[in-house]
């Protein structure tokens, strides 16, 4: 079993590493003899039980006796099954223990140190291998990884606007906060073996590589190792889990997160404890973000989120502030608007015709309280509110541009996905041919262009479809609303058939909530099937590919409600006598408040509902998911085993919950930042409802990683991905949807018609804005009645209805060409990447091709070697 295992690729590596390892200079590069050492780490696999065993850090370093554990795989076992297991499941776990042993073989021919400790009672046990990596295959696949590692130490150049101009105008600042241990920065470049001497540390094999170093080379050779024959995908520790050959598969975190033992200061504190300390306790909600800190020990993927989650937070203040402003404006509005006060005082003066076929008349003055509740939302600071907000998007992606260059280039990735980034583990075992990259002209696993575009388009189909059950559903809940609101107002009671529609509204918006979160859960886990059938190059690229798939959904599934209540709604409804009906049910009209209200209270239910639900989820679910782990777990120990302070490493992290990435905590905010945007002119109080979620969402996500969480192996990113031309694209859309809010679901239009063309008091505008029933439709009831629409009264458009139309087309055009325009003036005025990172990455350019001068003219070669170019060899940046 092993050696069919061994036959592909992976003796392949295997021998090419111990070939390299004669190669090189052993007495210093390969150097595999044992130090002293003072003592275990935690995270070795010394026993708990021993002295130290598990009280120093887990980057530590370890004893040959006793190598410290660079990952943990896990499974367990129901010892009770052989005696009730029938022949098909005991075939399958035979397999399943034929796998794992094939796999854990394999693990040992690539040079990999595994260790085996039991946790068991009387019916079930939970194995644990723990796995470490010697020196040889570090600085092999080190290299083979192309990992950036220090070259010289710089002072750290972590800066904040903020701090700087509080301390320019000597205001004491109480964001700030004295982080211990701050990492320094370092010129870097990638790793090469035959030029270990020039690396920082170098004389140190325990500490050359730090901990995220040592997870990524570990995860590495775990991804891509088989456990059968690979042309059948039997390879990589990603496939065992999902079949349950392993339960778990993760690195250790540093040690606990609780509060070290009396006495212990700062400079003593594991990483994992300098970030609870200062980053995940809710008491530093108010305090900077330490990125630097949180980058490495989490790496820069993740380091990137929070960076970007803490910037957009701190741009939402001024939304926020201007949002709230705008709304109180409104409410002063709702009571000394002139046409809201007609309508609450025409008593019977305006007789409304039915709501439906045998719905009775209603009067006008009934719906005061819904004309008033609209005027909160709409009135003339919507319009400024609007392009402030259009103008406001446009600015914060522009300076993350340059916050996110700014980082990229200290942490060393500015150029991870054009030359660093490799193949993922699960393309390169699956790819049927190889080829050069053509940047760095190293062979690669290679999948044919054509082949994976009609795989794409394939996949397209299937998003089509999923859209179309969206919109299925947004149709049923058209009908519901129509349905609900056509009952309610049959009711006896006056004041509940006065709002019915506003009845159906809110429940129709609980009702789309509801499917929204069950279609969602579908859908993302189709998205992950198609992706990976897609065969993507690059990590990168698979997430982008996969989070377009879903966003492109779940745009879709969040927004199509509100884009019909403000586009749509009340649109085609006909008039008295002649009214469109939808699958025989007659069509929605807005309530008397209009449709903007309808849509901020749409807004209300889905955004905040949405975040409440979250935050109760990202709260309860995960206690009581690790309360029940921890439970299941402990009760497995031996009876008289000790608590959980005596513990070994591996089984509290066990505890933990595995960790599911950044994908769900991006969409939600990205989805947010669409509701403040797109849809602001019905909701100003929008970015205040935003600001106060993410104020919360991030201490809920620094705890959520810090404290319940497994170790995520450390990933490598230069931004923030696919996310941000999604949200370039949402803020162009948002200025069109704003600019036809403003004209077609505002009464901000037919009011300033109305000063223009007849009253500048706006006396008489209800009056205006109503049509009279037809005289075939009075004649068969035998009244009069009173809709809104701009129509004569044989039901034809009026000249008024035209003449608005011209304005409202007039209306959009300029919004979006003006808001256009300053935005395209302010992305020339804010350069992507600021000054002093382009002079210092020139700077650097030039110290490459200096050391490169010098390192050809000693050692007389053409500064080529290893088949690779010069520039990738000395591609020098700052790494913190």
């Amino acid at each position: 079993m092993t050696s069919e295992a061994c036959s592909g690729s992976l003796c392949a590596r295997s021998g090419m590493l111990r070939r390299r390892v004669l190669d090189e200079d052993t007495a210093v590069l390969i150097d595999m003899a044992p130090r002293p050492e003072k003592g275990d780490s935690y995270g070795s696999t010394a026993r708990p039980s021993e002295p130290g065993g598990h009280q120093a850090a887990a980057c530590r370093a370890g004893t040959p006796a006793n190598p410290r554990i660079d990952f943990v795989l896990v499974w367990e076992e129901d010892l009770t099954l052989g005696r009730q297991q029938d022949n098909a499941s005991r075939d399958k776990t035979d397999l399943h223990r034929a796998w794992r042993e094939t796999f854990l073989d394999n693990l040992r021919v690539a040079g990999l140190h595994v260790d085996q400790r039991d946790v068991q009672d009387e019916d079930s046990a939970v194995h644990y291998v723990l796995l470490s990596a010697p020196w040889a295959v570090l600085c092999y696949y080190a290299e083979d990884l192309r990992l950036k590692l220090p070259l010289q130490e710089l002072p750290n150049q972590a800066s904040n606007w903020s701090a700087g101009l509080l301390q320019w105008l000597g205001v004491p600042n109480i964001l700030l906060e004295d982080v211990p241990d701050v990492p320094p920065e370092y010129y870097s470049c990638q790793f090469k073996v035959s030029k270990l001497s020039r690396f920082l540390g170098n004389d140190n094999q325990d500490t050359f590589f730090t901990c995220t170093n040592r997870h990524q080379i570990l995860f590495e050779i775990l991804a891509k190792t088989p456990y059968g024959h690979e042309k059948k995908g039997l390879f990589g520790v990603d496939q065992l889990l999902s079949q349950g050959v392993f339960r778990a598969a993760f690195p250790l975190h540093d040690g606990p997160f609780t509060a070290p033992p009396e006495g212990l200061r700062a400079p003593g504190l594991s990483q994992r404890r300098v970030l609870f300390r200062h980053w995940a306790h809710w008491r530093k909600w108010y305090k900077y973000q330490p990125l630097d800190h949180v980058r490495r020990y989490f790496g820069e993927k993740v380091a990137l989120y929070f960076a970007w989650l803490g910037f957009y937070t701190c741009w939402l203040l001024p939304a926020a502030v201007v949002g709230t402003l705008v709304f109180l404006v409104g409410c002063f509005m709702a009571f000394s608007d002139i046409p809201t006060q007609e309508v609450c005082s025409s008593a019977d003066g305006f007789e409304m015709c039915p709501l439906c076929l045998d719905c009775p008349f209603w009067l006008l003055s009934s719906a005061c309280a819904q004309v008033q509740a609209g005027r909160l939302f709409d009135h003339e600071g919507t319009v400024f509110f609007s392009s402030f907000v259009a103008l406001w998007a446009v600015l914060f992606l522009e300076y993350w541009k340059r916050k996110s260059a700014t980082l990229a280039y200290r942490w060393g990735c500015s150029d991870f996905e054009d030359i660093e980034e490799r193949p993922r583990p699960q393309f390169a075992a699956s790819a049927p041919t190889t080829a050069p990259n053509p940047i760095t002209g190293v062979d690669e696993p290679y999948f044919p262009r054509r082949s994976r575009v009609h795989r794409v388009l394939a996949g397209s189909v299937v998003v089509a479809m999923m859209v179309a059950v969206v919109v299925m559903c947004l149709v049923s809940i058209i009908l519901y609303r129509a349905i609900m609101a056509i009952l309610v107002s049959k009711s006896n009671n006056t004041l509940l058939a006065a709002w019915a529609p506003r009845i159906a509204s809110l429940t129709g918006s609980v009702v789309n909530l509801v499917s929204i979160l069950i279609l969602s859960k579908l859908y993302v886990a189709l998205a992950h099937v198609l992706t990976r059938w897609e065969m993507h190059r690059t990590q990168t690229r698979f997430e982008d590919a996969f989070t377009l798939k879903v966003f492109i959904f779940q745009f879709v599934n969040f927004y199509s409600s509100p884009v019909y209540i403000a586009f749509f709604k009340g649109r085609f409804v006909g008039y008295p006598g002649s009214y469109h009906s939808l699958f025989g049910v007659r069509n929605e009209e807005c309530a008397a408040g209009g449709c903007l209200v309808e849509l901020a209270q749409e807004l209300l239910v889905i955004m905040v509902g949405k975040q409440v639900i979250n935050n109760v989820q990202e709260i309860l679910v995960p206690k009581l998911k690790g309360w029940w782990q921890k439970f299941r777990l402990r009760s497995k120990r031996k009876v008289g085993a000790s608590t959980a302070a005596g513990q070994a490493p591996w089984e509290a992290d066990y505890e933990l919950l595995p960790c599911e990435g950044l994908f769900d905590e991006y969409l939600e905010m990205v989805l947010q930042f669409g509701f403040v945007t797109i849809f602001v002119a019905a909701c100003p109080l929008a970015p205040l409802f935003a600001l106060l979620n993410n104020w919360v969402e991030i201490r809920l996500d620094a705890r959520k990683f810090v404290c319940e969480r497994r170790r995520p192996v450390a990933q490598r990113a230069q931004d923030v991905g696919i996310w941000f031309p999604i949200l370039a694209g949402i803020t162009h859309l948002a200025v069109i949807s704003n600019a036809f809010l403003l004209a077609f679901s505002s009464d901000f239009l037919p009011r300033a018609y109305y000063r223009w063309t007849r009253a500048g008091d706006l006396r008489g505008f209800v009056n205006f804005t109503l049509a009279r029933a037809p005289p075939t439709f009075a004649a068969e009831h035998n009244r009069t009645c009173r809709y809104r629409a701009f129509r004569e009264d044989d039901g034809r458009y009026s000249w008024t209805y035209w003449h608005l139309l011209a304005i409202r087309l007039a209306f959009v055009i300029v919004f979006e060409h003006v808001v256009f325009s300053i935005s395209h003036v302010l992305d020339l005025l804010v350069p992507d990447i600021p000054e002093s990172v382009e002079v210092k990455v020139k700077r650097e350019y030039y110290l490459a091709k200096q050391a490169l001068a010098e390192n050809e003219a000693l050692l007389g070669t053409s500064g080529v070697k290893d088949g690779r170019p010069p520039a990738s060899e000395t591609n020098l940046g700052p790494q913190a």
